[in-house]
């Protein structure tokens, strides 16, 4: 099992870079259309193609990976800390501000959250920048996808609370704040961690999704959400249109296959 831990930690290493520098790989911009090539075959000059438009389909899947493999860990870095401010407190304070986070909670929870994210991304404006796209597309995953993780990090600290540490730091005379932050979050770490990597292929999923409804990445920027959308419509024209679905799928097993067993599952 450890043997295959690496190998997918490579694999994921690989992909990274060849997205972070894909001029290494092809030197043909994204976004640059050859019109008297669409829907062109693979051959050398592109070696997955041309989409509808007679852009480079292997262009826009190293470009489109860059946005998947770095805005998806974004966005689950937003909604574990916002786990870790709400969660935390509710646990650490108690009181009415326990009553109040545990009702948004469960509220939100009882809601399926990708409709709710569905819901929400298509209330927002639809013809935005290609860059503001991406921002709002993953802030929004990660602004709805806490409630979760809060609960199990609600939990934790709800326990710390009464533990001789932190009664021993109370008795030192040190504020609320600090006692928080340097002795009760700093031991629910590993709950945090945990919830931080489990997030990440959930969050890839869900801007799939929304890139298959066409709320998802604005084009010309390409993602891993629109580079699907062909196959929906049925408009891909050869197996090379497959690519991004092979790829995905592939990250996200990786992904899934270097977390550890005590990961804990959403």
């Amino acid at each position: 099992m450890k043997a295959i831990r690496y190998l997918a930690a490579t694999l994921l290493l690989a992909l990274l870079l060849a997205a972070l520098w894909p001029g290494a790989l092809t030197r043909t911009p994204y976004d640059r259309q050859f019109r008297e090539l669409p829907n062109a075959p693979v051959s050398r000059q592109f070696p997955l193609g041309t989409d509808e438009l007679g852009r480079d389909r292997l262009s826009r899947l190293l470009y489109g990976t860059r946005v998947s493999l770095l805005a998806a860990p974004a966005a689950a870095l937003l909604s574990t800390i916002l786990a870790a401010l709400v969660g935390g407190l509710a646990g650490f304070l108690g009181g009415w501000f326990d009553r109040a986070a545990v009702a948004l909670i469960d509220l939100m929870l009882s809601l399926p959250w990708l409709f709710l994210l569905i819901i929400v991304r298509a209330m927002l404006p639809l013809n935005v920048p290609a860059l503001v796209s991406v921002l709002l597309t993953f802030g929004l995953i990660g602004l709805l996808g806490w409630p979760s993780a809060a609960r199990i990090v609600r939990a934790g600290c709800r326990t710390l609370r009464c533990s001789d540490l932190v009664l021993q730091a109370r008795a030192c005379g040190l504020p609320r704040g600090r006692v928080l932050l340097k002795h009760v979050l700093p031991n629910v770490r590993p709950i945090l961690t945990a919830q931080f990597r489990a997030s990440i292929p959930i969050y890839i999923l869900a801007e799939a999704n929304l890139g298959l409804l066409g709320l998802g990445v604005a084009d010309p920027l390409p993602s891993w959400g629109n580079l699907l959308r062909p196959l929906e419509s049925g408009l891909a024209p050869d197996w090379a249109a497959w690519a991004p679905l092979i790829l995905m799928l592939v990250v996200v097993s990786c992904l899934y296959l270097t977390q550890s067993s005590k990961v804990v599952v959403q």
